[in-house]
């Protein structure tokens, strides 16, 4: 009798541990398939093409920004400007099984690449500022988010025909840059169409300061009767400003209109030296960056293969005393990109 009781009691523990272990196996099988992970046990990655410049250290610190929100962490990867070193990240990142990746490529196949690979991989990829041609490669993006270049153009083009008389000519980063190209096409297409302001010539000074400056000498001297200077963006701007300063020609004749809305930019705007700019934060488009992917992988929102864009504004004189952080939009990581958030994508406020 006693030993049919204890074989009776060694069968029982015996099946109280099974049964145990099949319920832990089931219940990690489900994690498993779910996917199932705190917050804080999120990793998501951001390849960059360099830390190099204020609009690369903006992006990625307020995709950071916006996943402190919710505790995850963020591994940031520069490909300094080479393609090896870009290809080797995006492989990385998929060795890492990171939980989404967000993609700013120096080149139109490294986005490509990036959509391709991390499909196969099943990791969610978001890209800013492709101006849509990482769309149609292939592969599924969960959003491609950018800023509307050509309606930039457009927007310097009636500021023109409303605040001036004369023709324009433009400074443009490079021709090759899609942002230039954009903008310049809506500038001009827009112009045709008013009327008003005519274009005579385009310089590119390869976002350099200097070649900037010796554009602007060599069309203020080269017999073209023209009013304003369009410069793609604000540090070259600072440079023409200098030239025009220096010849006694700023705002008489010649005005300058520029892109970015960086902080020494509107500083330029608010003494007058720059007639005019156009707010593109990209801090405001890293914080959008990392809640559209977040979303996605939540399943609140479905933005595949979608091209998203992030608010602009003009901004003059009058906005900058007192500033409007809805229309001089913060480039550092800020409270009011929350706001701008709920304002133009409320569906990404669900947390």
């Amino acid at each position: 009798m006693k030993g049919n009781l204890k074989s009776f009691y060694r069968g029982l523990l015996l099946f109280v541990l099974v049964a145990g272990l099949l319920v832990t196996i089931g219940c990690q099988q489900k994690d498993a398939a779910s996917g199932a992970k705190s917050d804080d046990q999120l990793t998501f990655a951001f390849i960059i093409p360099a830390l190099d410049a204020n609009w690369y250290v903006e992006i990625v610190d307020s995709f950071k920004y916006a996943a402190e929100e919710v505790g995850a962490k963020v591994l940031v990867y520069p490909s300094d400007y080479d393609v090896d070193k870009e290809v080797a990240n995006i492989d990385l990142c998929v060795t890492e099984n990171v939980d989404g990746l967000c993609m700013f490529s120096f080149n139109e196949n490294g986005a490509a690449l990036a959509a391709r690979k991390m499909a196969e991989a099943g990791i969610p990829l978001i890209v800013p500022d492709s101006v849509g041609q990482a769309l149609g490669k292939g592969a599924d993006l969960m959003a491609c988010i950018d800023f509307d270049w050509y309606e930039m153009g457009v927007i310097y083009a009636d500021w023109m025909a409303a605040n001036t008389t004369g023709d324009f000519v433009i400074i443009t980063g490079n021709f090759e840059h899609f942002p230039c190209i954009y903008v310049n096409k809506g500038m001009e297409d827009r112009s045709k169409q008013i009327g008003k302001n005519k274009l005579l010539d385009i310089r590119t000074a390869n976002y350099n300061p200097d070649r900037a400056a010796a554009a602007a000498e060599d069309l203020i001297s080269g017999g073209l009767d023209f009013e304003t200077i369009f410069v793609m963006q604000e540090e070259m701007a600072s440079a023409v400003i200098r030239v025009l300063r220096n010849a006694g020609k700023l705002n008489n004749p010649y005005r300058v209109i520029a892109q970015n809305g960086q902080p020494m930019g509107i500083d330029l705007v608010k003494e007058g030296s720059l007639s005019m700019t156009i707010s593109s934060s990209p801090g405001l488009e890293g914080y959008i960056s990392f809640r559209m992917l977040y979303s996605q992988i939540k399943g609140k929102i479905n933005y595949k293969n979608e091209q998203k864009m992030v608010p602009i504004a003009p901004v003059e004189k009058k906005d900058t005393d007192p500033l409007n952080p809805k229309i001089v939009i913060p480039w550092h990581r800020d409270p009011i990109f929350k706001e701008l958030t709920r304002d133009f994508y409320p569906e990404l406020m669900w947390y």
